[in-house]
């Protein structure tokens, strides 16, 4: 949470609250959230995903726009070209303005009058994948946005055009899949920037050393933080405020009849004592999988070879 909080508030927003996800918070429905982004928080612009449901009535952009919401097809997402509370979905940026009044907000979370306009998420909640939009609104949708098919790591955009299957279209489920499948460099190109992971360094049991390559082993500060799928990756490392190229090993180190899930990284042209403070790791590109190697040295002049790529 404290990661989608700072992504956040880095594209320029002032202010972002999460709201508890309640039983009375849970039963509300799709008009009283609304309601209640309008009454207790000032909110003129909600933006939701073309495929999310809110509320307890589990409502579509689809049904909103039929029970007294008009829709319009905008060309961009300028917040400053809508005027009164509005909804924003993200696929083909509906815009849809509330024809008659809204009910007045239920009190759910305690008495607040702030009107400060901010970004809220739910800190869980229904959502769907795969829901479409009714025939005869479908027809006016630009195209889902698709992850950029190109393999320049350092290029992590998105454009509108049709889905294939090099392209897929963009969704956390695509994007943990990619993941979980070592393709980092996909993943990225869906989210828009190199996949971290934060935490901080502790000690291991220093074999890298003993073969000229140190590492330093993560722990991460948030267990449940989707890791790659095991294997080699060239990584930016984020350390004592400056930046590093890296190669990071995630898996069970076979050779030396590892057992427990590591996350350990060579970081280039570096020899300091980190032990203790906090690194960042930003996944660029997979190198190999991981392997059982005969021999240390075998497996020094792998890591040789890998330092080779990590460095280009």
């Amino acid at each position: 949470m404290e990661e989608k909080k700072a992504l956040l508030l880095s594209c320029g927003i002032d202010r972002v609250e999460v709201l508890p996800f309640t039983r009375a918070f849970a039963s509300m429905t799709a008009s009283d959230y609304l309601a209640l982004l309008r009454d207790r928080y000032g909110a003129t612009l909600v933006v939701m995903g073309y495929d999310n449901r809110i509320g307890s009535d589990m409502k579509t952009c689809a049904q909103l726009s039929e029970e007294g919401y008009s829709s319009q097809t905008v060309g961009c997402a300028d917040p400053s070209h809508f005027v009164g509370p509005s909804l924003l979905c993200c696929r083909g940026w509906h815009r849809f303005e509330r024809n008659t009044p809204l009910p007045t907000a239920p009190d759910v979370l305690g008495g607040s009058d702030t009107k400060t306009p901010v970004s809220v998420s739910e800190s869980s909640g229904p959502t769907a994948e795969g829901i479409y939009f009714s025939q005869g609104f479908a027809k006016n949708q630009i195209p889902s946005a698709i992850a950029n098919p190109t393999r320049d790591s350092a290029a992590h955009s998105c454009c509108h055009s049709e889905r294939s299957e090099e392209s897929p279209v963009i969704s956390s489920t695509q994007i943990r899949k990619a993941l979980g499948e070592g393709r980092v460099e996909d993943a990225n190109a869906m989210l828009g920037y190199a996949y971290p992971l934060h935490g901080v360094v502790v000690s291991g049991n220093q074999m890298g050393r003993t073969i000229g390559f140190p590492t330093a082993n993560m722990q991460l500060y948030e267990p449940l933080k989707l890791v790659p799928m095991n294997g080699v990756y060239a990584v930016e490392v984020e350390v004592l405020g400056q930046h590093y190229r890296g190669m990071c090993n995630i898996g069970v180190r076979p050779t030396v009849d590892g057992k427990a899930r590591t996350i350990e990284t060579h970081i280039l042209d570096f020899d300091q004592d980190i032990y203790g403070l906090p690194l960042t790791l930003r996944f660029l590109r997979r190198i190999r999988d991981e392997r059982r190697f005969p021999s240390l040295d075998a497996l020094r002049t792998q890591l040789l070879l890998d330092r080779d790529a990590c460095s280009r």
